[in-house]
């Protein structure tokens, strides 16, 4: 059962089903008659070197799929959609404001030391302090735990957030009303605990191996920059008796070629990707070990909404209306994407999305409204609209900022300059607005609209576009306190209807996770956040040339 399908009262019911059922929790789950090959270890591509293995410093999966494999939170969220213990053994709440967690007994952190409900207050007010510079500041005020927004604000202090210790295996979690995804968006990699004797006494440092405890499958081993990091299975670990891979190394490749090169060399398990212009052909050569699966995810070009020109939403609107998406999503990705015309999803959590009007105009109708939408803002033959497209470099990014530079050229008349950075460099530009337009993507942190819709809110520390319209912050809000799933949807047209019209971004094309997959791999399955786990693979018996 999807839990954003049903209304928030609801919770209620489920929480107690699973305090009493303790349903299992995600593992590698091994079918009778399988021979395990005797060397569990993993080698997977994870695209780019991470920014951070801080779970407060990070926001993409580069970072997340580490996390993910060596920190655990208080829940977990199973393909179905439905949530599962994790840390936390049980709980149940009172009004669905009132929320209270039972931790295991017995669990630690990797060095043996003992985890307890005050890690998680600790590591939740460091989430939400402004001091801490956290992409994910703005989460738990989006969950609406209380004073959250006003601590990430810099209005209270980090000690006032609606989190409390009742004893050592007990937290009580207050919200400000009731929160329809509260427990899907428990289950968010910035909301593991980290330890607190650790980050004060090392500071940034604390992630180094030397360093470094975790709390999930895995525990950090190794961190070659740029080269590799590998993660060992933790024995401490709460569910380790359901782990069956030993070793997991990640690589840094951000070159499409050398994942696939290094892959056919049978140097890689699992790739980060598939490149768009082998797709084809590998699909021919490799069959079942291209695997493709749907993916709540979008992707889009977003503008520095606070630097000329594109503080005018018709230079936005304009550029928005003449980039062929069909062509980008069918004919340069060519893998099962979809043109977006939504920042969101059409269908998530429950509700169905549509996009403008214009969308479905002829293509030369818009070509030509978006020519009168910039001559009234003052571009034309005679003063061409120039500007910097800066992508994180792949050539799959290339590739598609390559074709859209051309249809604007094309199409308006627009001057592009290409730059490419590495993802640590272009986050950096991100968040310090030392952009014009750049690439984006946003993988959903849980099944609703709002995890998309929440970047482009004002005062989000995830909203680089320094987007701001109150009508669109209204709209969110009333969807936070909609019950309903009909009438949150109806909010979330709304919200996206403005975006339409100011279009801080532009939604280019919906997502596929592809990649390729050897045979003797087993559990693999991403869910529809994309993600897969380490903990949750094994690896068959065969011929192993390592």
């Amino acid at each position: 059962m999807n839990l954003t399908n049903n209304k928030s009262y609801r919770y209620t019911l489920l929480a107690a089903a699973v305090a009493c059922a303790a349903a299992p929790a995600l593992a590698a789950t091994v079918p009778a008659g399988v021979e395990l090959a005797a060397r569990q270890e993993l080698v997977r591509n994870n695209g780019s070197e991470p920014a951070s293995l801080d779970p407060h410093k990070v926001e993409s999966d580069v970072e997340f799929n580490l996390i993910s494999d060596m920190f655990d939170g208080l829940v977990g969220v199973k393909a179905d959609g439905t949530i599962e213990p994790h840390l936390a053994q049980s709980w149940e709440n009172k009004n669905n404001t009132v929320w209270i967690f039972h931790l295991r007994p017995g669990i630690t952190w990797s060095d043996g030391t003992a985890i307890v409900a005050q890690d998680f207050v600790y590591s939740w007010q460091r989430l939400v302090d402004p001091k801490t510079t956290s992409p994910y500041a703005s989460y738990p005020g989006n969950m609406h735990i209380v004073n959250a927004a006003d601590i990430a604000q810099g209005k209270k202090a980090p000690d006032t957030l609606g989190v409390k210790a009742l004893d050592d295996a007990t937290l009580e979690v207050t919200l400000t009303q009731p929160t329809a995804s509260f427990l899907a968006m428990l289950a968010h990699p910035s909301l593991v605990p980290v330890d607190k004797v650790l980050v004060n006494r090392f500071g940034d440092q604390w992630t180094k191996p030397e360093h470094f405890v975790s709390s999930g499958a895995y525990k950090l081993s190794e961190w070659v920059v740029n080269e590799r990091i590998v993660a060992l299975r933790d024995p401490r670990y709460w569910d380790d008796k359901n782990t069956v891979i030993n070793k997991v190394t990640y690589l840094p490749l951000s070159a499409e070629t050398a994942d696939v090169n290094r892959y056919r060399a049978g140097e890689i398990d699992i790739t980060y990707t598939v490149p768009v212009n082998q797709f084809s052909q590998l699909k021919k050569t490799l069959g079942d070990q291209v695997n493709v699966s749907p993916q709540l995810a979008t992707y889009y070009y977003q503008f520095n909404t606070t630097k000329a020109p594109f503080n005018d939403p018709r230079v936005r609107r304009a550029l928005n209306m003449a980039l062929d998406k069909d062509i980008i999503a069918e004919k340069v990705m060519a893998q099962g994407q979809r043109a977006a015309w939504v920042i969101s999803q059409p269908e998530i959590g429950g509700v169905k999305l549509h996009g403008p009007d214009y969308a479905s105009w002829p293509r030369d109708k818009r070509i030509a409204e978006a020519k009168k939408l910039l001559a009234e803002a003052g571009f034309g033959d005679g003063h061409p609209l120039s500007f910097n497209l800066l992508y994180n470099t792949m050539e799959t990014h290339q590739r598609i900022a390559i074709a859209a530079s051309s249809m604007w050229k094309k199409n308006l008349g627009v001057e592009v300059k290409l730059q490419n950075q590495e993802w640590k460099t272009m986050l950096d530009a991100m968040h310090t607005g030392s952009f014009d337009v750049v690439r984006y993507a946003w993988i959903a942190d849980y099944d609703d609209a709002a995890t998309f819709l929440n970047n482009f809110r004002t005062g989000d520390s995830e909203n680089t576009s320094k987007y701001t319209n109150p009508a669109y912050d209204e709209a969110l809000v009333n969807a936070a306190k909609s019950a309903d799933v009909k009438a949150r949807g109806n909010y979330y047209q709304q919200a996206e209807d403005i975006l339409a019209q100011d279009v801080p971004a532009i939604p280019v094309y919906h997502y596929v996770r592809t990649h390729l997959v050897k045979p003797w791999i087993g559990g693999f399955a991403p869910d529809s956040l994309g993600y897969y786990y380490s903990k949750d693979l094994y690896i068959k018996k065969h011929e192993d040339k390592r």
